[in-house]
């Protein structure tokens, strides 16, 4: 498979998840840049809690949009141009340049969000859904009894390759959860000293 064609796959991928939803959204309906204002992260829970609900939903789904986009219709486009078959390693790449993208976005001077919501819609758009499921499911009770989103979504990102093991997924997938997951938990590193400390702020 085309090597150059590969490249430019993933720096589409990069560059759609460097898209910064939060902050245009924030920008165009509050005037503020939503890393300045509230816990500065560029994310959907931080606009819920700067601009409101129905905004940070909106930054939430069109998060997951660039997830599904970047594993979907990138890698399949080009393959297609190119009249090759799609190998399994190209949809797992753009899913980690996408997710990239948010976390360090070049349109952000390489700061961004923690990935959660894109890394869901890598895992959509790979229709790895009972993996999906169960790290959803786990967000959802940590998220039900703490009401701090931080920490249902290290849960869930600790739990993805093991997801992956769990439901006999091949070496690739779990490496593949691996690295999300330690994306994510990284881009945690802030929430991880404040929930050490018992100041984490839970949502209302």
């Amino acid at each position: 498979m085309s090597v150059p064609l590969l490249l430019v796959a993933i720096g589409c991928s990069y560059l759609i998840g460097s898209l910064p939803t939060a902050y245009l959204l924030t920008k165009w309906l509050k005037g503020v840049d939503v890393r300045q204002v509230g816990s500065g992260n560029a994310g959907a829970t931080n606009v819920a809690r700067v601009v409101g609900k129905g905004a940070g939903v909106t930054v939430l789904l069109v998060d997951i949009l660039k997830g599904v986009v970047a594993v979907t219709c990138i890698p399949r486009g080009l393959v297609w141009l190119g009249g090759q078959e799609l190998p399994m390693a190209w949809p797992l790449l753009c899913g980690v340049a996408v997710v990239l993208g948010h976390d360090w976005s070049c349109f952000l001077q390489f700061s961004g969000g923690k990935g959660i919501a894109t890394s869901g819609g890598v895992l959509l758009g790979l229709r790895v859904l009972d993996v999906l499921g169960i790290t959803t499911l786990l967000w959802g009770i940590s998220f039900a009894c703490t009401r701090v989103v931080s920490l249902s979504s290290l849960i869930a990102a600790a739990a993805l390759p093991v997801a992956f093991w769990a439901f006999r997924y091949g070496g690739m997938w779990i490496a593949f959860g691996a690295v999300l997951g330690a994306l994510a938990i990284y881009r945690h590193s802030a929430n991880i000293q404040r929930l050490l400390k018992g100041v984490e702020k839970p949502l209302p």
